[in-house]
């Protein structure tokens, strides 16, 4: 299986740099067997059955960009920093502009209200440790830091206020990604209201997203691809719903590639059970799925890990199908982009 198999032709003009407004107002393509559908994200109310079960990951984005200064002597010089994820020994792995200048003790000062040492340097990131825990790190993070956006969005534009609302999703709770789940952000109150209405469920469990999510395949034999690990846990509640779903003949949904990795993860067994630590499961065409029946997720990278993903899914042939529709329809891709809501089968 090589990596040219993952790859397509994708316009710079569909790269989405703004989500919909409002969030619901983002096309659908809706993939159910060999039919596709043009609809809108709204139209879910009407395609999701009752008995359905919604997996929705509800990490919260910190704003993980931040900028600041080094000083030696009376020089001072700019650092641009991004937290990747909390470091084993302590503090954050980050990444830094320019890296190779800063050395292991320094500070880079924030603001007047952070600051962190360097702890640790590598060859393509160092350890930070903040002088704030707890709290008052996640408040000063707060005043400080910018929303990290991808960087297929970064390279087009900064981030701005904006972005600290439509990067997030609206059932965001526990703080620790640095890059959203974004198939999540499609939704807004009155469309879960209107989908509980109808009788679907929803679960929620938590996978923070880590930087590691926009790194490159640089292998052509894409089975020996290594993925990053993250966080995640799925609790004994989370478990015993989506158990009780598919024992009831209810289908099991998760909202984005995030969700479903971590339900994946914790079914390797077999059946669904409780799990929590980090998972790296790289999920790619003949891989069989334990309790996943339908996905929603926006459109991916070319020879990216999640355009695999879907492809396990539905098919190689099929995603190809599908992902030729959404370019010669003008559907918007990426974290800001539209939706699809792969239904195999059918």
């Amino acid at each position: 299986m090589q990596l040219s198999d993952f790859d397509f032709d994708l316009p710079e003009r569909l790269i989405a740099t703004r989500p919909a407004r409002p969030r619901t107002a983002a096309r659908l393509l809706l993939a159910e067997g060999d039919r596709i559908e043009d609809r809108h994200v709204r139209d879910l109310v009407g395609i999701f059955r009752p008995g359905d079960r919604l997996v929705l990951n509800n990490t919260r984005v910190i704003p993980a960009r931040l900028t600041g200064t080094r000083t030696r002597g009376e020089a001072e010089a700019r650092v641009e920093v991004t937290l990747m994820e909390p470091a084993a020994a302590g503090g954050w792995r980050a990444m830094a502009k320019p890296l190779r200048k800063l050395k292991p003790g320094e500070t880079i000062r924030f603001s007047d209200a952070l600051s962190a040492e360097v702890a640790e340097k590598g060859e393509t990131d160092l350890r930070l440790v903040f002088d704030r825990a707890g709290a008052a790190f996640d408040a000063a993070l707060a005043e400080a830091g910018a929303m990290p956006l991808p960087p297929y969005i970064a390279a087009r534009r900064a981030p701005d206020t904006q972005d600290d609302e439509d990067y997030q999703t609206v059932f965001a709770r526990h703080a620790g990604a640095v890059a959203a789940p974004t198939a999540s952000l499609h939704f807004d109150r009155p469309l879960l209201e209107a989908l509980a209405a109808r009788g679907v469920g929803f679960t929620e469990v938590t996978l923070h997203v880590g930087a590691g999510t926009f790194l490159p395949v640089k292998v052509e034999d894409v089975t020996t691809h290594r993925m990053h690990a993250e966080w995640g846990e799925v609790t004994e509640t989370a478990a015993a719903e989506i158990a009780a779903t598919k024992a009831a003949g209810g289908r099991v949904i998760p909202v984005g590639t995030t969700a479903l990795r971590l339900i994946e993860s914790a079914a390797a067994s077999g059946a669904i059970r409780p799990w929590r630590g980090e998972t790296d499961i790289f999920i790619y065409p003949g891989y069989r799925f334990r309790v996943t029946d339908a996905l929603m997720t926006n459109f991916h990278l070319p020879k990216s890990t999640l355009l695999m993903l879907v492809s396990a899914l539905m098919g190689q042939e099929r995603i190809r199908a599908i992902y030729d529709h959404a370019v010669r329809h003008d559907y918007r891709f990426f974290s800001y982009g539209d939706a699809s809501l792969l239904i195999p089968g059918g």
